[in-house]
């Protein structure tokens, strides 16, 4: 996990950059909240609010960014209201919160937008038990949300927007269907289902903190489509649960309610939060779990038997969204793993195209999107084929099969860096053996894609000497490998029936 945190690429320092700006902008919502008069309640409010507006946001433009970020109040203010108005109500609050669950779930269908309104709307339903808001608070609590997403806006959109000098991020669209065959459909079941478990469960456990296992439900099911990665996803949040409580009993213990060092532990948990998040849930869930910490102890309510109750509440939420995906219109692994790599192979020819097309001088011809596509694309591949390398996966031979897909993906994925860069080259020229080497790599994928094993040959001779041609000759070699892993000599799929 350190290795992956600390030693994974960041291009651009984007990551660094996207931890850095968090600070800025969540510490300064905070601090306007402060000046305005509002109570520790409410700038904990702010702050919150001020996170998911940097944190969820994740549409492809910036423009498209700045309206998902000015929605959030719209969406998330009338669920404060109703959180605040149901406090004494448990039944009508209980149900009106499952509800919030599987409206925010099914919203992904409709993109990142979607989502990050969903995530908006969950949030504010969660803050208000967590703060235990009353209709005599919302005022103080509307003024906060509204004035840190302003602030964070302002930090993202005109102080420090360094997206517009970036190309767009293309975002891919989940797998597509109709009904309950749709992904986002049945995760909204599954989602409600979970979170009712543990909304259940949990209360029995504490009447006063069950809430903590329907954000575990809730935060399991983000950003996961079939029943392994969720099953993965639910194991790194005990995890990273367990070892921050364990940090936080060294660090937030000693400093609970003190403002100038829980500030500063703060300010590093929120880093740590944005800085992990795209290469180690476990990482990123220790950052949440002691800034969680940090903020009971501001309140004056942390104690050793909390951090206890919090581990209890956190793994029977992970338990019910595992219960659930088990059993409750579960998606399987195969289906959503063979999806991505499909759509992932496609790239890869779009991109070997573009580059063509732009070394044979066609006005338009542009590699760098869809290189940028691709990328997305094997962070998909990654996390859905997660569960299959995973440590404790038992079966050896699949674990094996799933790293060669996954090494000769990267493989390809460096051979077409290397052909883009080739490409931008006002130099390069293309020639006759180019347009064949694109001919064969075409046919290779769609003999991936279509499961015409006996379509893709093997590719023999010495390395070329001319860079295009080397990277598309690696690139047809490592398409015609993977053959291997992804079908048995039997014919069946990398993660099986």
């Amino acid at each position: 996990m350190l290795k992956r945190v600390f030693m994974a690429p960041d291009p651009g320092r984007v990551r660094l950059r996207f931890a850095a700006r968090a600070v800025l902008g969540i510490g300064l919502a905070v601090a306007v909240c402060g000046l305005a008069g509002h109570s520790l309640v409410g700038a904990v409010t702010g702050g919150l609010a001020a996170l998911l507006a940097l944190f969820t946001v994740t549409d492809a433009t910036v423009r498209a960014q700045a309206v998902t970020t000015a929605l959030l109040p719209v969406v998330g203010l009338p669920v404060l209201a109703a959180a605040a108005a149901l406090h004494g109500r448990p039944v009508a609050r209980d149900l009106t919160f499952l509800a919030v669950i599987g409206a925010g779930v099914y919203a992904r269908r409709w993109g990142p937008r979607g989502h990050s309104l969903g995530v908006f709307a969950f949030m504010t339903f969660f803050v208000a038990q967590f703060l235990r808001a009353t209709p005599d608070r919302l005022p103080e609590l509307y003024t906060a949300v509204l004035l840190s997403v302003l602030i964070a806006a302002a930090v993202r959109f005109g102080a420090w927007c360094y997206e517009r000098r970036l190309p767009p991020a293309p975002v891919p669209a989940p797998p597509a269907g109709t009904g309950l065959a749709r992904v986002t459909t049945r995760q909204a079941v599954q989602a409600t289902a979970g979170a009712a478990l543990a909304l259940v469960v949990g209360q029995l456990v504490s009447p006063e903190r069950w809430y903590w296992a329907v954000g575990a439900t809730w935060w399991v099911f983000v950003n996961t489509t079939s029943r392994g990665e969720t099953l993965v996803r639910g194991f790194r949040r005990v995890l990273g649960t367990v070892i921050g409580l364990g940090l936080g009993l060294l660090v937030a213990v000693p400093v609970a309610g003190s403002a100038v060092p829980s500030a500063v532990l703060l300010a590093l948990c929120v880093f740590g939060i944005f800085y992990t998040a795209a290469v180690s849930y476990t990482w990123m869930m220790l950052c949440v779990t002691v800034l969680a910490e940090l903020l009971y102890g501001l309140l004056g309510l942390l104690t050793p038997g909390l951090l206890a109750l919090r581990l209890v509440e956190t793994g029977i939420g992970a338990l019910g969204a595992m219960l659930a995906v088990l059993f409750v219109l579960p998606v399987s692994t195969h289906t959503t793993t063979d999806a991505w790599i499909q759509r992932a192979l496609r790239c890869v020819h779009a991109c070997t195209a573009e580059a063509a097309a732009r070394l044979r001088g066609v006005p338009g011809a542009d590699p760098a999107p869809r290189v940028a596509e691709l990328e997305q694309l094997l962070g998909r591949v990654r996390l859905s084929v997660a569960p299959l390398v995973h440590p404790l996966n038992p079966m050896l031979g699949r674990k094996r099969r799933a790293r060669r897909v996954l090494a000769l993906l990267d493989d390809c994925a460096r051979e077409v860096r290397g052909l883009v860069a080739v490409a931008a080259d006002a130099e390069a020229s293309h020639d006759a053996r180019l347009a064949a080497a694109c001919w064969r790599v075409e046919t290779a994928v769609e003999a991936l894609t279509g499961g015409r094993r006996e379509d893709v040959e093997r590719v023999d001779g010495p390395p070329a000497a001319e860079p295009a041609l080397a990277h598309l000759h690696g690139l047809e070699r490592a398409l015609t490998e993977l053959a291997t892993p992804l079908r048995t000599p039997s014919g069946s799929p990398l993660v099986g029936a």
